[in-house]
């Protein structure tokens, strides 16, 4: 690991602004894909480094399985950020990205909504990796 848990929240925190970015010029209630594409491009003018709609591997004793699981965003290798614009959030999409971090072996996921008010308050959520926080405590 060559990071640290406040190099996370740093990266967090440029995300977060990418996509308050993207909100405040286009506002809500477009399409997932609309915001998915402008926020590649708010990343890009930023300079972050990120894979888009990366495949997950799932292995299942032994072998690889062709399961089509894709993140909407790896940040630098340890952030998955995964994309809605939902008028409501499920527990299903928290689940996803948590099996998605320990899939990619990440610490952190960042789950946006665009579809709300204000993307600050209520349409952004962080969460971290079990196994990277019994490490930092």
């Amino acid at each position: 690991m060559n990071y640290t848990r406040q190099d996370l929240k740093d990266l967090v925190y440029q995300v977060n602004g990418a996509a308050i970015e993207v909100h405040k010029s286009l506002g809500p209630g477009l399409l997932e894909s609309v915001y998915h594409k402008c926020l590649l491009r708010e990343l890009e003018l930023r300079n972050i480094k990120f894979q888009s709609e990366l495949s997950i591997p799932i292995e299942y004793k032994g072998i690889e399985v062709e399961a089509e699981l894709r993140c909407d965003l790896l940040i630098e290798d340890k952030l998955v950020v995964e994309l809605k614009s939902v008028s409501e959030m499920k527990p299903i999409f928290e689940a996803q990205i948590l099996s998605y971090m320990n899939l990619l072996n990440v610490p952190m996921g960042l789950l946006i909504n665009f579809n709300v008010t204000n993307i600050y308050k209520e349409g952004q959520k962080t969460y971290i990796n079990n196994l990277y926080n019994q490490i930092w405590d």
